[in-house]
């Protein structure tokens, strides 16, 4: 007999609404205790499909936060941070994503995309606002805010740094 090929699955988070997206929280798990972050859909879908994308396929565990800028962000989602290299299955994903700038205020608990001098040039880097940055908005994607944890993000802003580096490494688990 022969039969069809059956087409491909869709990538993970392709084909959810964006009112089902939003029922998503990320819970990153961290020496310091958990981060939940609730997802905006509405504000930034392709960068929540990325997000979610990438850390239901494991991208972000065993990851590091990079940076600590006391007083402006933590950031983390670099995958030169992990302790192993990221799966093949996840490492298709990481591609740049185009800028979704939205209206949403950086203030304290917002998530936005980090990337380079390109708007266009955003990765897996994310970084957590510690508060209000107005020079921000208008310039970088936010996509989620905190809704559990923000005392968790402070215990990782008051870790010591060398040049916005941590001095101890601070790990999410998952």
């Amino acid at each position: 007999a022969i039969r069809p090929i059956p087409k491909p699955a869709p990538p993970p988070f392709t084909v959810e609404t964006s009112e089902e997206l939003s029922r998503y929280r990320i819970v990153m798990e961290t020496p310091k205790g958990n981060i939940a972050i609730e997802m905006l859909p509405d504000k930034a879908p392709n960068h929540v499909r990325h997000f979610l994308r990438l850390a239901s396929l494991g991208a972000y565990d065993k990851t590091a936060f990079h940076r600590i800028a006391p007083g402006f962000v933590i950031q983390a989602g670099d995958l030169n941070t992990r302790s192993e290299p990221v799966t093949q299955a996840a490492q298709k994903y990481v591609v740049r994503i185009r800028a979704e700038i939205n209206d949403v205020k950086h203030t304290a608990g917002v998530v936005s995309m980090a990337r380079g001098d390109e708007i266009d040039s955003a990765l897996t880097s994310f970084f957590v606002v510690l508060g209000d940055q107005p020079a921000l908005d208008g310039t970088y994607t936010v996509f989620g805010r905190v809704v559990e944890g923000m005392d968790v993000v402070e215990k990782i802003a008051a870790t010591p740094v060398d040049n916005e580096k941590p001095k101890e490494r601070i790990d999410i688990f998952s």
